[in-house]
């Protein structure tokens, strides 16, 4: 009887330990995984950063990091910037999602993905502050949109004095700005100031990242929308050697 009543205190003693041994190695795994998204989310953000020209909040999937070092391979990761620059445009935010995704840091590049999609939003606020910040821009005083339309209207001059009106439209896979009517009093708008609204918003619309295309536009009350979808792409090398350096101790599990 003794023996019995000894050994259960003994069981119960290895049963605390082995809890305890399995809390401190689930304490460590999840300590490891924290740390180690944070320095690959990081890594990403400096990846695509230079691609969007904008810092960039950077969500990543679902899949354990510490899994992705084992296979080196990202399912997505999701990309956030509230002011994005494509060409001179200001103020664009960018919703986008990359999906399989390979740091592979070469003398050429720097990884590859799969695919890639994107929700841009370009307001009307952000497009007069980059109209205004061309040689002409004094000249433009407001920017309004118009849903049913499909058009953008702008203010020329003091108290909207002249109106110069543009339809943006996605023709053979890019981006076409057309003008739709632009007078001042009955007359005609110089033909420089309305070619000069219609180069800087067509060349703001035009280029985008990671190889990506426009397959949907469409105006809103307050803002151009629009859908971005790209295939594979080999994402461009780190400029200087030293950032790749830097790249590689941050991204360094997933190389």
């Amino acid at each position: 009887m003794a023996a019995r009543t000894n050994s259960a205190p003994r069981s119960n003693r290895v049963l605390v330990i082995s809890l305890v041994v399995i809390a401190a190695l689930v304490a460590v795994l999840v300590g490891g995984e924290l740390f180690v998204r944070h320095r690959v989310k990081t890594c990403m953000a400096d990846q695509f950063e230079s691609q969007l020209g904008s810092q960039v909040d950077v969500g990543l999937s679902w899949k354990p990091v510490l899994l992705q070092s084992i296979d080196k391979n990202v399912p997505y990761i999701t990309i956030d910037s509230d002011d994005t620059k494509f060409g001179p445009a200001q103020g664009m935010q960018v919703h986008a999602q990359v999906n399989d995704i390979r740091i592979e840091n070469t003398a050429n590049s720097s990884g590859t993905i799969g695919s890639s999609d994107a929700d841009v939003t370009w307001s009307t606020a952000g497009i007069l502050a980059t109209l205004q910040q061309q040689a002409f821009g004094s000249l433009i005083s407001g920017v309004t949109a118009d849903s049913s339309a499909g058009t953008l209207k702008f203010s020329v001059g003091p108290a909207g004095l002249a109106d110069l009106t543009v339809k943006p439209q996605i023709v053979n896979g890019t981006v076409k700005v057309d003008t739709v009517g632009a007078a001042i009093l009955g007359f005609g708008l110089p033909t420089d100031l309305v070619d000069g609204v219609v180069q800087i918003l067509t060349s703001s619309l035009q280029t985008y990242p990671l190889g990506m295309q426009p397959t949907a536009l469409k105006v809103t009350d307050d803002a151009i929308e629009i859908t971005l979808e790209g295939g594979a792409y080999t994402m461009p090398a780190a400029p200087t050697q030293q950032q790749q350096q830097e790249q590689l101790s941050s991204c360094g599990l997933l190389v």
